[in-house]
């Protein structure tokens, strides 16, 4: 993984929840970890990681990721052991 796939992980497990992570960011950790991402209609995104499929919102207007959904991505990773 590189550095900024971990930084981005240690973001994610910051706390309190960071309300600015960049949503791009977390689809570019998602497919270092080998996850396929589909586009879905409207602003929903389909992450196929470790073998179960999740699907997000991605924010607009704004690039970055509510806290909501941070926690969500967060629950996921721990539920898998993955950690920064």
């Amino acid at each position: 993984m590189k550095r900024k796939h971990q930084k981005t992980l240690a973001l994610i497990y910051k706390r309190p929840t960071s309300g600015n992570i960049l949503w791009k960011d977390i689809e570019a950790l998602f497919a270092a970890l080998g996850a396929d991402v589909s586009e879905k209609a409207g602003s929903r995104v389909a992450v196929v990681l470790f073998g179960e499929v999740r699907v997000f919102h991605r924010p607009h207007p704004s690039p970055n990721t509510d806290k909501g959904a941070v926690a969500s991505v967060r629950k996921r990773l721990e539920l898998y052991e993955v950690k920064p």
